[in-house]
């Protein structure tokens, strides 16, 4: 059940995306919406040092913090509550003025159902000098689940569950089943070997959770690596949505992300359901 919804405002194409995303599933939640903006604006246009030979991608990264400037926030914020209105949604406070971007959306995401935002828009325009740190501290505070969008929209009609047989990746399809935010979806789950014995009941017995709560599912069993077929695999069976828990503990940020999750983030070209 949605019934709170918790939007990351940037200024940037994820933006728009977040604020379509999240109107249009409050209105089939019957849900409220919660703007909050995630730009540390006098931040914006400090690349830090680069390596030899990243100069292009430092130029890069600075035409694209260029583009979200305070008038795009202001605009972000006028188009979102634009959109609610014309939605019939609901829209709560939004926060402004924040010294570090993530507070108000750690503080505020204790209240809510889900969290939509542009992850991938933390790599993307440099919001912080340390991206995966960023984001290990919105998991850590507790901002989860995670809508992560793309930077273009596409309807959610079939979700891709990667179902790695670990706790937290069981957790992850048992959140998407329970929170049902696109109720008609139909399911897929695919589990990669990853060079290990495949474990003939392991897809079946989370195709039968799935089916037991009223959803269509296809398995896949596949040779290969999570971290590098995933998104390729999303691509050839047109999924519009991958589900994802952790799967993977070594490191600190492996511990709480996952290798794979992190490298999905930033080559995601759908969005991820992300609870871990």
């Amino acid at each position: 059940m949605i019934k709170r919804i918790l939007v990351g405002l940037g200024g940037t194409p994820f933006t728009k995306v977040s604020t379509q995303c999240a109107t249009e599933l409050a209105g089939m939640h019957d849900a409220q919406t919660t703007g909050v903006t995630v730009v540390d604006l006098s931040k914006l246009g400090k690349v830090g040092p680069v390596p030899a030979g990243a100069g292009i991608y430092a130029k890069r990264m600075r035409e694209r913090q260029a583009r979200v400037t305070r008038e795009g926030i202001e605009a972000a914020i006028d188009a979102f509550k634009s959109h609610c209105s014309a939605q019939k949604v609901v829209c709560r406070r939004i926060e402004y003025e924040q010294k570090d971007p993530f507070t108000a959306m750690i503080a505020e995401a204790r209240y809510n159902d889900l969290t939509i935002f542009g992850l991938r828009s933390i790599f993307d325009y440099g919001f912080t000098s340390d991206p995966d740190k960023a984001i290990v501290k919105l998991v850590t505070q507790g901002v989860r689940p995670i809508l992560a969008v793309a930077d273009t929209y596409r309807p959610v009609r079939k979700a891709l569950i990667a179902y790695s047989g670990s706790m937290e990746s069981a957790k992850a399809i048992r959140h998407f089943l329970h929170l049902k935010p696109w109720p008609d979806v139909k399911l897929h789950i695919v589990h990669f070997n990853e060079g290990a014995d495949a474990e003939p009941f392991l897809v079946k017995d989370a195709a039968d959770f799935c089916q037991a709560h009223g959803f269509e599912v296809q398995t896949d069993t596949l040779d290969g690596q999570a971290r590098s077929d995933l998104m390729p695999f999303a691509r050839e069976v047109d999924a519009d949505l991958v589900v994802m828990g952790n799967s993977v503990q070594k490191t600190l940020i492996k511990q709480l992300l996952g290798d794979t999750v992190l490298e999905t983030i930033k080559s995601a070209d759908r969005p991820l359901f992300l609870s871990q």
